[in-house]
């Protein structure tokens, strides 16, 4: 080769544009989607207020005034008060840290779950998978949300007395206070409804991509089935199982709201959006605001969880028309 030819190919090799990894173009898809930056917006915001904004709360969340009650939004409450006087700004931003908290918790542990039986289950095949199958069908069978009731209804009484037997024999404290428990029982109810989805989603992903020959090239070289799980399928699998972990907050907070709502979730003192709601809905022809507060932030919430979801599934789908 001349030295000519030589210095064209370097020239061209050194012009040609750099292969861009998937998370980058993922990236720049998401930057130009302008919904998914405004919902962005919001999701980073709820995270500091979840994070910070207790600190930062103007009161104690769980003082009462007695002689300022239901007031309007004033300089010194600037959303106002509820029928026991607390400040209705400190609950909203301590009730961002329960809505975040049980979503984050209650999603870790359904997708833990669900990567590891669905995984089994896609790989292993035969009555494996049969009965792992149908075992998710059957939690599937009951409506999300009144399954999570039922087991949040159902398991409180027995764990507390259990809780109470320990202290009383051994002298150690399990729970402090109910509070501890209501988020314990929130998190489990709100997983263990959770968990067929998230399984059968990763079973999906993992038989679109075990017969690949990558995946066969490994087996062929003695990998074990964990190895190539841990090495191949979950890694490939990792885009889609991220979107539905991230779309899946939305629903998540919303659950928490409405267990707690129905008095079977996060209870006073604790404080949630969904508590919030039931403890003004007797007054709120006269106090509209404090209904529509807490309705209002969690609306908004759940709008741009979901819709930042969306649009990360559109960044990470290369296929995608709106990238």
């Amino acid at each position: 080769m001349s030295a000519t030819t030589t210095d064209n190919v370097t020239q061209i090799s050194e012009e040609a544009p750099k292969t861009r990894s998937l998370w980058s173009n993922a990236f720049r898809r998401l930057i130009r989607n302008r919904m998914s930056l405004f919902s962005l917006f919001i999701v980073i915001l709820v995270l500091l207020l979840a994070i910070f904004g207790p600190a930062l709360s103007p009161y104690d969340y769980t003082k009462q005034d007695i002689f300022n009650t239901s007031q309007p939004p004033t300089a010194e409450h600037l959303l106002g008060t509820d029928e026991l006087g607390r400040d209705i700004l400190s609950r909203l931003m301590w009730g961002a840290r329960t809505a975040l908290a049980v979503a984050l918790i209650s999603q870790g542990i359904s997708y833990s779950v669900g990567a590891i039986l669905g995984a089994i289950a896609a790989y292993s095949g035969g009555w494996i998978d049969s009965l792992i199958m149908r075992l998710a069908d059957i939690f599937m069978s009951f409506p999300h949300l009144l399954l999570a009731v039922f087991v949040s209804a159902t398991v409180r009484r027995p764990i507390a007395d259990a809780a109470y037997e320990i202290y009383r024999d051994t002298g150690v404290e399990i729970f402090r206070n109910t509070v501890m428990l209501d988020y314990l029982i929130v998190f489990g109810a709100l997983a263990l409804a959770s968990w067929p989805w998230a399984a059968r989603l990763i079973r999906g992903q993992i038989l679109s991509l075990r017969e690949n020959d990558y995946v066969l090239a490994s087996r062929a070289f003695g990998a074990t089935p964990w190895q190539i799980i841990r090495w191949h399928l979950m890694p490939n699998a990792i885009g889609a199982i991220i979107v539905a972990f991230t779309a899946g907050f939305g629903g998540a907070m919303l659950a928490e709201s409405s267990l707690s709502y129905l008095g079977v979730g996060i209870r006073p003192p604790g404080a949630s959006w969904g508590t919030m709601i039931n403890e003004s809905l007797v007054g709120w022809r006269m106090h509209p605001h404090l209904v529509a507060m807490p309705g209002i932030v969690l609306a908004v919430c759940v709008f741009a969880f979901n819709m930042f979801g969306d649009g990360l599934n559109d960044a990470l789908n290369p296929r995608s028309s709106k990238g």
